[in-house]
């Protein structure tokens, strides 16, 4: 079964259809550029409607000590570092702050796929996502997709995960063509930047399953 992860977060009742929808992964955006941005405060308030054995994600970019010392105080299970985060800042955010680490790494060709590598050993789990506009977009959750060719069947050592563009039309392709056993969604899943469709939430799910 594939499991699913719905990013970005803001509603309370996004939070509730995302949880009865099967999502196994809720992600809490704290990068302040995105249209998704909570603060600890809201976030600490969505994480009440996340049941147990449903993991809470906190989403950062480039983010510093002070900043991350201030997201503990929200009850996450794992930072997703979706900035330029070398390996060896990985390895010291997870000495500092105890949680596992999911490291974003964007993909335009093949030269972007071997940059994953030097992330294996220290990341517990890794995100595959379409790399950013030139344009300066955000870092993630800008409905775009890369090609899944150049990562069809590929056998990596830490779990992983597929982002970029996912639709409920178009995640059970990439699922069959990949073989990823776990996908993440954002804007796929939106009737406005930062506002879930139920209804797209579950088509998601069940597309991804």
């Amino acid at each position: 079964m594939t499991l699913v992860k719905i990013c970005g977060l803001t509603r309370a009742e996004d939070v509730t259809a995302s949880v009865e929808a099967g999502a196994t992964y809720i992600g809490l955006n704290f990068y302040p550029r995105s249209p998704r941005y909570v603060t600890s405060e809201q976030a600490i308030t969505l994480s009440e409607r996340i049941p147990a054995g449903v993991c809470k994600v906190g989403l950062v970019v480039d983010a510093d000590d002070v900043t991350l010392t201030e997201l503990m105080k929200v009850p996450l299970d794992m930072l997703q570092l979706h900035g330029s985060e070398t390996p060896q800042r990985v390895t010291e955010i997870k000495q500092k702050f105890g949680l596992p680490v999911m490291k974003v790494i964007g993909i335009a060709d093949e030269s972007d796929v071997a940059n994953l590598e030097s992330y294996f050993g220290v990341a517990d789990q890794v995100m595959v996502d379409a790399k950013p506009p030139r344009s300066g977009g955000l870092p993630g959750g800008n409905g775009l997709t890369f090609d899944w060719r150049l990562i069809a069947g590929r056998r990596w050592p830490v779990p992983w995960m597929l982002a970029g563009g996912l639709t409920p039309d178009n995640v059970a392709e990439a699922v069959a063509l990949t073989g990823v056993k776990q996908v993440d969604v954002a804007s796929g899943v939106e009737s406005a930047p930062g506002v879930k469709d139920a209804a797209l939430i579950r088509a998601f799910v069940a597309a991804a399953q």
